[in-house]
């Protein structure tokens, strides 16, 4: 990859994210912390409660890794997984990596607020140039994020680098299935800036080439269209709520894109899932 090309989609994910609209819509329509996709136990749930469930769910699958672990979380939002992390699942300590700075002012002062700025530690950068020393992370965690890289190769590199031996690469993706037609998926190319999404095919092949090992995963397509199914009707109902929050002309193409993700997801063409991988 070009570092045009890379500079460009850093660029373009920095803008996105740090853009009052965007900052706006993720901080009320999810509530501040968690950014992601959600495990629902109904498709009627609550947007909050089923994010942090993915959360408590990748935490459970850290496996002995993740015992009093230092944790690298890349793309980190507004930090929810790295309070999380400390709080409920033994962490030592983490480092969130986010390109956003909207959203790491938020995250530090959410971690101030809780007592939590000597154990979390916010950095702006990328997950394709994390910031961190050789072996440096027992874990490394990230949830959606991904898919916004051009070079995924690169970034699961980056990933391998930053590991202990012994340590656990764990995180969540949109994934495109290996028979995807791309014209159909192009809506949704279109709406994230890139010209295609990983797949399970894609993540084991360059899992492999960094030298790491496959461990236990969760497939779970269904997952997909309910969440942002769910995140189009809130965000329909709560429209006269949002007025002056949020510009009409980002909610109306919110909920256009939110329509292509559902229907990548229940076309069949889409996926998400939990994966791990290993450094031995």
């Amino acid at each position: 990859m070009r570092a045009e090309s890379r500079a460009e989609d850093v660029a373009v994910a920095e803008d996105y994210y740090d853009s009052d609209d965007a900052d706006r819509f993720y901080f009320t329509i999810w509530g501040g912390e968690d950014i992601h996709v959600g495990l629902y136990e109904t498709p009627e749930e609550a947007i909050a409660p089923a994010s942090r469930r993915t959360v408590a769910t990748m935490a459970d699958m850290m496996g002995g890794a993740g015992k009093s672990a230092r944790i690298v979380d890349l793309g980190a939002g507004y930090g929810g997984s790295a309070r999380y992390l400390v709080n409920e699942a033994g962490a030592k300590e983490v480092v969130c990596v986010n390109i956003s700075e909207t959203q790491n002012r938020i995250n530090r002062d959410k971690n101030k607020a809780a007592g939590l700025a000597d154990r979390i530690d916010v950095l702006h950068g990328s997950f394709d140039d994390v910031p961190a020393k050789d072996e440096a992370f027992d874990v490394v965690w990230s949830q959606d994020s991904f898919l916004h890289g051009a070079d995924r190769q690169r970034i699961i590199a980056e990933c391998e680098r930053v590991l202990k031996p012994g340590g656990r690469l764990i995180f969540t993706d949109i994934l495109q299935t290996s028979d995807a037609p791309a014209d159909k998926l192009q809506p949704i190319y279109d709406r994230i800036h890139l010209s295609s999404l990983g797949s399970i095919d894609f993540y084991d092949e360059a899992a492999e080439k960094a030298g790491l090992v496959p461990g236990p995963r969760k497939i779970l397509p269904d997952m997909l269209a309910t969440h942002y199914g769910r995140v189009r009707e809130e965000l329909t109902a709560r429209r006269d709520e949002l007025k002056g929050v949020v510009s009409d002309d980002y909610a109306d193409r919110m909920i256009a894109g939110l329509g292509a993700w559902v229907d990548g997801g229940k076309s069949g063409w889409l996926s998400w899932g939990l994966m791990t991988y290993d450094k031995p």
